[in-house]
């Protein structure tokens, strides 16, 4: 059974710091490009930032580059997120997603909300 658990979502204030995870299974992690995807109230889901496979390169929306850090660890099937200076517009829910040719997973998401 596949599934994609996100985790390390919380209430943080502006400026701050917040890694996300995302634990993989029930597929071949290594064999899969993984994204991180996200959704604010009212708004459309975007694309985040993809890290691909093998070599690990990555890619970011570019009006993310700088602030956030995708990464994996083919060891832990586990896909990083690494958001920094966080911001209000940061506020949405996150989904770790895997891709590969024919096949594309989705987890449930975990909600980020920056506040003061």
């Amino acid at each position: 059974q596949v599934q994609l658990v996100e985790s390390g979502g919380g209430l943080v204030q502006p400026g701050s710091s917040l890694t996300l995870s995302c634990a993989a299974s029930g597929f071949t992690f290594s064999n899969y490009a993984m994204s991180w995807y996200r959704q604010s109230p009212g708004k459309e889901r975007e694309w985040v930032a993809t890290v691909g496979t093998p070599g690990g390169s990555t890619n970011y929306a570019d009006s993310l580059k700088g602030r956030f850090a995708i990464s994996r660890d083919n060891a832990k099937n586990t896909v990083y997120l690494q958001m920094n200076s966080l911001k209000f517009e940061d506020t949405a829910v996150y989904y770790c997603s895997a891709f590969a040719v024919g096949r594309h997973y989705w987890g449930r998401g975990t909600l980020v909300t920056v506040s003061s």
